[in-house]
């Protein structure tokens, strides 16, 4: 088994802002949360005003930023890319789209608006440009891209949440954590929010009840190694083996089997269809917001550093996660079956494997992507660094 490898935390010789939880209700204060702004009444703090960054205007990117808009969660909207005249258009076109969603205000950015925000997305990465090209395989571009981006980030706001959207989604947030310097709690991947949102559909589908009513967790990799615990799968509380029996005899194996697989494979079917995904990873992302702004204490299946009491080493995967706040307050340990637990076992292992090669990443990739920045060492000046910046891969 691979060892986890040692990757450098970026020293943070900046002035610290008030963290996050500095902003949470306590015996002091009211908390009072309303769509776009929160309210700490009695306390010392002054009221939050909720405001979060989306570094990429590819597909994913853009449409995260026209979700959020219409969600009526974020006060402010700040979009940053290297090509700022494509950022530029999309924040005209989203102001265009206010007067009939929610008024908030959306914002041409740079790094220098990283100071306050509360939540950084990273959509930012290499394409997947065909079907036959895993995520994985895009790792090294994509973490050239990372190792230059997040010290950028982080060191003009050590106290925001980082949400990672960009494939391989757990191998980069792994090397977010590492490289921001930051605890576990704020460092969040997407994981595999959006396949179990598509495992929950074909499941709803095929026993015609609505999804909301369904309860399955897919876990792992976001990727071709991720683990569809079926085990455990519930549908009004009924474990689906005797919901099935109730509605139409026993399960079929076989039927589950293929569900699983078209959860997996659903995003490559969209990239066949159309060319890209978009709706959905911006609405799981919407819906991760949701749950860290509001503080809901949300169970999501999102990527995150494993706990060790989990037996897995040191990597980060998809479990089910109670977000809050602070981002996460607790990892769920589910419960499996025993080829469940060899085969999220067997996901680890593919992903450990992986971060290690996070440590070969060419020198000339990232002195590529340097070459697209121009750094400043200020939080305060009001041009800062844009990065090397692509389009989306498929979710």
């Amino acid at each position: 088994m691979n060892k986890p490898i040692s990757l450098p935390h970026v020293n943070l010789k900046t002035t610290r802002l008030a963290p996050i939880g500095a902003f949470l209700p306590n015996e002091a204060a009211s908390h009072r949360l309303t769509a776009n702004k929160v309210d700490l009444v009695g306390a010392n703090e002054p009221a939050r005003t909720p405001r979060v960054a989306i570094v990429g205007t590819g597909l994913v990117g853009a449409t995260t930023a026209h979700a959020l808009l219409l969600s009526g969660l974020s006060a402010q909207i700040v979009l940053i890319n290297r090509d700022r005249e494509r950022a530029r258009g999309h924040v005209d076109d989203l102001r265009d789209a206010e007067l009939f969603s929610h008024t908030s205000q959306i914002i041409l950015g740079d790094y220098s608006d990283f100071c306050d925000c509360d939540i950084v997305v990273m959509t930012v990465g290499a394409s997947q440009s065909s079907v036959h090209v895993s995520r994985l395989e895009n790792l090294q571009e994509a973490a050239a891209i990372f190792r230059t981006v997040i010290p950028q980030v982080t060191a003009r706001n050590p106290s925001a949440i980082l949400l990672i959207a960009s494939n391989p989604v757990d191998v980069l947030t792994y090397a977010a954590w590492k490289w921001s310097g930051f605890p576990v709690e704020r460092v969040i991947g997407s994981g595999t929010s959006l396949d179990t949102s598509r495992l929950r559909r074909r499941l709803a589908e095929h026993y015609d009840v609505a999804s909301d009513n369904v309860h399955a967790y897919v876990v792992g990799e976001h990727g071709d190694s991720q683990v569809a615990l079926l085990s455990s799968a519930t549908i009004a509380g009924v474990p689906l083996a005797e919901f099935s029996r109730r509605r139409e005899g026993p399960v079929s194996e076989a039927a589950l089997a293929e569900m699983a697989k078209s959860a997996r494979t659903g995003g490559l079917d969209i990239l066949r269809a159309k060319g890209a995904t978009n709706y959905g990873i911006a609405a799981a992302l919407v819906r991760i917001i949701r749950a860290i702004l509001r503080n809901e204490r949300a169970v999501l299946t999102v990527s995150g550093v494993v706990p060790r009491r989990m037996g897995l080493g040191e990597l980060c995967l998809s479990l089910p996660t109670i977000l809050d706040r602070r981002g996460i307050n607790d990892v769920v340990a589910p419960t499996m079956d025993s080829d469940e637990n060899r085969a999220l076992k067997r996901s680890a292992h593919i992903l450990k494997q992986q971060i290690a090669s996070l440590s070969s990443v060419p020198p000339t990739m990232v002195a590529q992507a340097i070459s697209h920045m121009e750094v400043t060492n200020a939080c305060n000046q009001t041009r800062a660094a844009s990065c090397h910046l692509q389009d989306d891969p498929p979710e």
